[in-house]
């Protein structure tokens, strides 16, 4: 039995796109190309029923058909902005990631991956300390990005006009160059000063 005054986390249930190679970040704009059979039945469920969809990375990208375990259980909700299907049958998608969330369980489906998951919410444990970290992590970014000419320069001016410390991390992570397993440690960091402090 819950506490009282403790809030029920609101399970959603929603279809799930599994990624290959790629983690796709909250605030973050991302095209995507889609071949797979139940991969494009779960856009198009998303796309009749107007919902999001979840986005979970595979562990494994060369799994052609995964199963539930071969999926990390953080994922990202995400809202498609554009679709379009291309002459040779695979599905051209632009999505934008908006909140972590943890899925619970999957609901069975043959034709596609249905799960129901939560919303994983950003808590500060400390402000002072924090906002100390984003300076940091602002300074520090601004050096790398100055040694690494494959970050465009305008990157900084956007990172400089972040001032909610999860967006910051995220924003960040998602333009390093990192292994998969790298920047899905850091999704599944939902405290964002704790992100700041791995991303440093």
């Amino acid at each position: 039995m819950s506490q009282s005054g403790r809030k029920e986390a609101t399970l959603l249930k929603l279809p799930l796109l599994p990624l290959r190679d790629v983690i796709v970040f909250p605030h973050m704009m991302m095209p995507l190309f889609v071949g797979r059979e139940k991969s494009i039945n779960a856009l198009e469920e998303a796309m009749s029923k107007k919902t999001d969809i979840v986005l979970s990375a595979q562990k494994d990208s060369q799994t052609n058909n995964p199963a539930a375990g071969d999926l990390f259980e953080v994922g990202t909700l995400g809202t498609i902005i554009q679709h379009l299907r291309l002459p040779d049958g695979t599905v051209k998608v632009l999505i934008e990631g908006k909140k972590r969330v943890l899925i619970k369980q999957y609901i069975p489906n043959d034709s596609f991956f249905m799960v129901e998951c939560e919303e994983l919410p950003e808590k500060i444990d400390d402000k002072i300390e924090t906002e100390a970290l984003m300076r940091s992590v602002k300074a520090t970014f601004e050096t790398y990005v100055k040694l690494n000419k494959r970050i465009p320069p305008e990157m900084l001016m956007s990172v400089a006009s972040i001032d909610q410390p999860g967006r910051l991390a995220d924003t960040i992570v998602a333009q390093l160059s990192l292994k998969l397993e790298d920047k899905q440690k850091a999704l599944e960091i939902s405290d964002p000063g704790k992100r700041l402090e791995e991303l440093l």
